[in-house]
């Protein structure tokens, strides 16, 4: 495959390459020290106290609405979103999106539910792992794959790029988190660790399936061009092979020949005499 056509299928436009490093850089750093932070804690920080007041316990109809986003990030309407996602990626004619879609989503899911393990942080209990949101990281997963697709598809530059692939993952993680706040699951700088780890991982998620997808390109590439070659090379040796041990073209050449040798021939023998 051409670099050009690399390009234009890659999940990663070339113009966002250096900003998506260096926002999972310093998402991976916030992560780190938020979990650094609050391990083995089970009470709201100070900024969770301050920001938990104006969320916590809303009422109808915010707490539908709520129920509604939390319900996206259950395994029923998780499945259901990543199915309808990636369909509409392939009736794109977009595979590496579709990709993107699961492995995304499936990398934001798995890190924070590592994480959690690894922090300890609580909430209502001693079961309730909250450090990051898998809820939070979840949605945000799926935000910056629809826009990588879309930045790629739209054919958009650095800044405008970068400024919907960012603004679709405040947009999706900011929605998810105060759901999560709200309905009492979630601390806020729980929701904020979840919407980094996303940050982190799909980026690398991203990469992967690039370069699994130009893997897989170059080997089916190879026995093709091996095939052009051989086709090309054989043939006109056949052709040349063909006419020399045709013996009709042997005969007609004689023929050829003698015809242009006899008047030759007896004008020298006039000459003698």
């Amino acid at each position: 495959m051409g670099s050009w056509r690399r390009a234009e299928a890659a999940v990663v436009p070339p113009a966002l390459r250096l900003q998506l490093g260096l926002t999972a850089v310093l998402a991976a750093l916030t992560v780190l020290a938020l979990g650094v932070l609050y391990a083995g804690d089970s009470e709201p920080g100070p900024v969770d106290a301050r920001i938990g007041t104006a969320a916590y316990d809303v009422g109808s109809p915010w707490r539908h609405v709520a129920l509604a986003l939390d319900f996206l990030g259950e395994p029923a309407g998780a499945t259901a979103l990543v199915v309808t996602l990636m369909a509409g990626c392939l009736l794109l004619r977009r595979p590496r999106a579709a990709a993107l879609v699961a492995a995304g989503a499936a990398a934001a899911v798995v890190a924070a539910t590592l994480l959690k393990s690894l922090v300890g942080r609580t909430i209502h209990g001693g079961g309730n792992l909250s450090y990051p949101s898998g809820h939070t990281a979840f949605a945000t997963a799926l935000a910056l794959a629809v826009a990588l697709t879309a930045t790629g598809r739209l054919g958009l530059g650095r800044t405008a790029g970068t400024a919907l692939m960012l603004g679709a993952a405040l947009t999706a993680g900011a929605a998810m988190g105060w759901a999560q706040v709200a309905l009492g699951a979630h601390y806020p700088t729980d929701a904020l660790g979840g919407w980094c780890t996303a940050l982190a991982v799909v980026p690398a998620a991203a990469w992967l399936v690039d370069r699994t997808a130009d893997r897989m390109a170059d080997r089916a590439a190879g026995p093709m061009a091996d095939r052009r070659t051989d086709g090309t090379t054989d043939r006109p040796a056949g052709r040349t092979a063909g006419r020399k041990a045709d013996p009709s073209t042997d005969r007609r050449a004689d023929r050829m020949a003698g015809r242009t040798a006899g008047p030759t021939a007896g004008t020298g023998r006039r000459e003698v005499r």
